[in-house]
């Protein structure tokens, strides 16, 4: 793996777990990595990771440090109320030289924006602290991320549920958007959320019951969103719990049915994307090639560079 410049930076909640995120930064170190640690990645204000000006200016200075990849230490809230005074000139320069904004979760927001804003292509995947930090991380998200650091991923293949088997083979061509689906159904009316015509949607989701799960996805139907992409890739939905006395049979997989009853595209599961060790990278804003073959399915982007 060559050495690349990494810049590690906090744009939304602070950051609990600091023994992670320092095991993170030292497992890119050992890669050969320059990592570059914002002077604010440890900040913290009420739940945040510094004040509205404090993390709006660690964006900026990820976006001014020249890396070759920015990855944030973790999720949680925060983007949100930052993006109308985010520079998205100064970050589409950035990425036109060749930087890769990374991260998942509240990141989504950004994401977004950045596409919605400025046309900039971005990545969905691993944040420092509880993905690059684990005391054992994922082979396969380590995998991804050194095919990202490499500039050598061309796409990513999983299994699907047998149910879902294709009788033959089904393919669609669009660009490649998604991420939490709590932060996108925020961002419906919004100038943030990019109007993607033709795409083809990923979807995740942790602590959300499935009945919010059904009513964000909901939003998205009624909005329109819904029915101006060719497929929807629903990856993991976790840690949320049932109620027994109340749910009687209403589940995830109720909610697929529903959405499938719904649109009239192809809504696939078990995307190994989300709240999960395993989980692989996903370009925002790029164009894929999306290709079903029994129960094999491949999103395939090619070289990026």
């Amino acid at each position: 793996m060559s050495a690349k410049h990494i810049y590690i930076c906090s744009p939304s909640s602070a950051v609990r777990d600091k023994a992670a995120v320092r095991r993170g930064i030292k497992r890119l170190q050992a890669l050969g990595h320059d990592v570059e640690v914002d002077p604010d990645a440890f900040t913290s204000h009420m739940r945040f990771a510094g004040d509205d000006a404090t993390r709006l200016a660690a964006i900026h200075r990820a976006a001014s440090s020249g890396a070759d990849i920015v990855v944030t230490t973790r999720g949680g809230y925060g983007l949100t109320r930052l993006l109308p005074a985010i520079r998205y000139p100064l970050l589409k320069k950035a990425v036109d030289k060749g930087t890769q904004f990374v991260g998942l979760s509240d990141f989504t927001a950004l994401n977004c924006a950045l596409f919605a804003q400025a046309k900039a292509t971005s990545w969905q995947g691993p944040a420092v602290g509880e993905d690059l930090g684990a005391e054992e991380p994922d082979e396969i998200m380590l995998d991804c991320f050194e095919d990202l650091v490499e500039g050598r991923g061309e796409g990513s293949g999983w299994r699907l549920p047998a149910a879902e088997a294709q009788s033959r083979f089904r393919e669609a061509r669009g660009v490649l958007w998604g991420g939490n689906l709590a932060i996108i159904a925020s961002l419906v009316g919004t100038p943030w959320l990019p109007k993607v015509r033709g795409g083809i949607l990923f979807l995740e989701d942790v602590g959300e019951h499935p009945y919010r799960i059904e009513r964000m996805l909901t939003q998205l139907l009624h909005a329109g969103v819904l029915a101006q992409q060719k497929a929807i890739l629903l990856g993991q939905f976790t840690n949320w719990r049932p109620v027994p006395h109340h749910d009687k049979g209403f589940k995830m997989a109720t909610v697929v049915a529903w959405l499938r009853s719904q649109v009239k595209i192809p809504v696939l599961t078990d995307l190994p994307f989300g709240h999960v060790p395993t989980k692989v990278l996903l370009p925002f804003g790029v164009p894929v090639h999306l290709a079903v073959d029994g129960r094999d399915a491949y999103v395939v982007w090619g070289h990026r560079h």
